[in-house]
This record gives structure tokens, C-alpha cells and sequence, in this order.
């Protein structure tokens, strides 16, 4: 787990004597996948976002809109700069200098997120990461093919279906969730194959979960509305926070899109926090 010097800023006096009374009575609490450290970690990730404005669906999409029509950014450059964004919190949250695997699983949707997931394993493979990515249902579109040529051409292994419990559990340094972004609709329910893939993913207890932009299945407004969804230890959100993270903690939450002007921030009201010096990702 992560103890850095950000949670002892944040938590008040008696939180910080409780907390070192925990550590003194057992070092297990040390553990990268640990349920006591992760809740003070999550309660460090909810305090620093309290300051911070949130987007709802609508509002996402309209800021979207307006940096592709006002502002004349293509996708493309978007999605570039969220996936690199994406593989330096993987990078940052679940290094490979202590772990037993450089392995990691991509799993991609078949939309935009989908897009941002194959632009992070194409950058992890250049951090000295393993990715396989599971991509099963692709659009054909200029763009998508394209970022499949990519990662073919640079020798990044596709994996046909998705593997099951126990191998992610034993196999990979972390999980990346690339499939549903802000554009989930949940009233349909979940459809296949992304239905099997996620209640695969439930059952994933050794390996951590990096969520990009929202936790798929989640409620980009209400977060886990059933209580049964995925229960990912991190979160990256892109451009900025979504609503549902005003009342959802993770063991880590990042930041990341370094792209958003500043006039765009002020008129929904972000205030986004500062990136330390060229930083791709600030950790909130």
C-alpha cells in the first residue's frame, strides 16, 4: 500500500495517532492489497477531491464537443495524450521493480475508453511492461484499426477470450479496465461478452484494478448504484473527475488529460489541481 507523505498531510491529528498504532502493532499492514491500509489511503483520495469540480454525463460530453469543435482537437490527439496518461498511472500505482511479473491485462471496450486502453498498453510495453490485450469487439473505423496496427506492429500479444480468476490472479501485476467510459448507458444491463468478462473480473481478488475514467458498469453519475460492481482499487479519471467520485474512495486516484485550456476549467468549474512540473498524471 501506498503511505506517502500526502496522507499524513490530509488526515487530521487523531487519524494519524490511530494510524501509527497500526503500524507499530503488525507490519503486514505494509502489504500492496491490504483492506486497512486501503481505507485510510482511499480516505487521503476522498478528502483531496472535495475541492475539486466534477463532471456529470451531460457535462462531459458537451466539454468533449467543444474541445473537438472550438478548440479543433481531433480524437486522436485526445485519446493519445488520455492512454499515455492512463499507462503512467499504471506505471506509478503498480511498478515492476519489486513484483514477481511485468505482465499486465488491457481490457478494452468498443468505444473511445477502448481506445485510451490500446494507447496504454502500446506505452506500457515501452515501460518495460508485458500487456496482453483483450480486445473482443472492435468497430471498424479508420482509428481503432489503426491503433490495432500499432500494437500488432509492435509485437503486442492479443489474447482471444478472457482468462479466468485464477489466472489473473496469478499471472499479472494488474488489471487495466479500459472497456465502458462516460457514455455508459446501464439501463440495458450489460451485453455480451463484456457481461462474462466483468463477472470474471468479480471474482479477481490477488490482482489490483486500475479503472480508466469510471469503473465499467458504474453510473457515470451514481457510481455503483447495485452495490455488486466492480470494486477496482484505482481509478484514473481523464480531463476531469466524474460525478459518481464525489462519494466513491479508491486506494489511489489520479488525474490525468493535461489538455483541458484554462478557459474551458473556469466555465465548468473545475479547479482542476496543479501537475507538478511536466507530469502527465497528478495523484489526488
Amino acid at each position: 500500500m501506498r503511505f506517502s507523505l500526502a496522507l499524513y498531510h490530509t488526515l487530521t491529528v487523531s487519524s494519524l495517532l490511530r494510524f501509527a498504532s497500526l503500524v507499530k502493532g503488525s507490519n503486514h499492514h505494509f502489504s500492496s492489497f491490504n483492506k486497512t491500509s486501503r481505507l485510510y489511503s482511499a480516505m487521503d483520495s476522498c478528502d483531496a477531491t472535495q475541492q475539486i469540480g466534477f463532471l456529470g454525463q451531460t457535462e462531459a460530453q458537451n466539454l468533449d464537443i467543444e474541445l473537438f469543435n472550438e478548440y479543433q482537437f481531433s480524437v486522436d490527439q485526445l485519446m493519445e495524450l488520455a492512454g499515455l496518461a492512463c499507462a503512467h498511472a499504471v506505471a506509478q500505482a503498480y511498478p515492476i521493480g519489486n513484483s514477481k511479473t511485468n505482465r499486465v491485462i488491457v481490457i478494452c471496450g468498443p468505444g473511445n475508453n477502448g481506445g485510451d486502453g490500446l494507447v496504454c498498453a502500446r506505452h506500457l510495453q515501452l515501460f518495460g511492461y508485458n500487456p496482453d490485450i483483450l480486445y473482443p469487439k472492435r468497430p471498424n473505423k479508420d482509428l481503432y484499426n489503426r491503433l490495432v496496427t500499432q500494437c500488432e506492429k509492435m509485437d503486442l500479444n492479443f489474447i482471444e477470450e478472457v482468462p479466468n480468476p485464477e489466472e489473473m490472479n496469478r499471472d499479472y501485476r494488474c488489471i487495466v479496465d479500459a472497456i465502458f467510459g462516460f457514455s455508459f448507458k446501464g439501463s440495458g444491463g450489460i451485453r455480451a461478452p463484456f457481461d462474462h468478462i466483468i463477472s470474471n473480473l468479480l471474482k479477481v481478488t490477488e490482482t489490483p484494478i486500475l479503472s480508466v475514467d469510471i469503473p465499467s458498469g458504474w453510473d457515470v453519475e451514481k457510481g455503483d448504484v447495485t452495490g455488486d460492481g466492480l470494486k477496482p482499487d484505482s481509478l484514473i479519471s481523464l480531463t476531469a473527475p466524474k460525478l459518481f467520485a464525489k462519494n466513491h474512495c479508491f486506494r489511489v486516484h489520479y488525474l490525468g488529460g493535461r489538455f483541458v485550456p484554462k478557459a474551458l476549467e473556469r466555465k465548468y468549474n473545475l479547479n482542476l489541481p496543479a501537475y507538478k512540473g511536466q507530469d502527465c498524471i497528478v495523484e489526488l
